[in-house]
């Protein structure tokens, strides 16, 4: 982006601004000056020259595996104490974490002219309010007894993987941490 450019931008937002609401906050000052500062940075040193976007094609690769349908995979806790993983079940596709909402968790709401508009918390489809984050995550954990997928909540860490993992004893040998014939193999849903 050029300085004509950045110039033409801060312009403009400056502008927008002052268009809003006629009382000028501290905190709208000083959102202001950031805006003509960030301008200045980005026309003295430019963009970064990113070639191979490597990393976007990782996460889209990441997000179509994730999307797989009747992708199975092993959910275990993580044991702080000792440093192990230590198997919980057999379960399908990653879990959620439990502050993931299913809806945009705000919403814009238009008052009177005089009062412009506000960002408002939206409840989810089921009328209750998600916190903004939470330490527990869902899970679709196979029922060893009837092979269907039941939800399990779980507050400790874990670790999904698309593969059995394998954990290092003190004495330095690996062995399965997930012994194949204590669990049955995870079922398709």
């Amino acid at each position: 982006m050029n300085f004509k450019t950045s110039a033409a931008l801060a312009v403009t937002l400056l502008a927008l601004a002052a268009c809003g609401p006629s009382v000028s906050t501290s905190d709208q000052r000083q959102s202001e000056q950031q805006a003509v500062i960030l301008q200045e940075g980005t026309a003295a040193v430019g963009m970064p020259n990113i070639r191979n976007f490597r990393e976007r094609r990782l996460l889209r690769d990441i997000l179509q595996l994730r999307d797989q349908d009747g992708l199975v995979t092993y959910t275990y806790n993580f044991a702080e104490m000792t440093g192990r993983h230590v198997f919980l079940c057999n379960s399908i596709g990653y879990p959620i974490p439990y502050a993931t909402q299913f809806t945009n968790p705000e919403y814009i709401a238009q008052y009177s002219s005089s009062y412009g508009i506000a960002v408002l918390p939206q409840a989810d489809p089921n009328g209750l309010f998600s916190p903004a984050s939470a330490e527990g995550t869902w899970v679709m954990c196979i029922d060893p007894s009837t092979g269907q997928a039941r939800v399990v909540y779980s507050e400790p860490k874990l670790t999904v993987s698309p593969f059995p993992l394998t954990s290092d004893t003190p004495q330095g040998r690996s062995v399965p941490t997930i012994d194949a014939t204590e669990a049955p193999a995870p079922a398709t849903p």
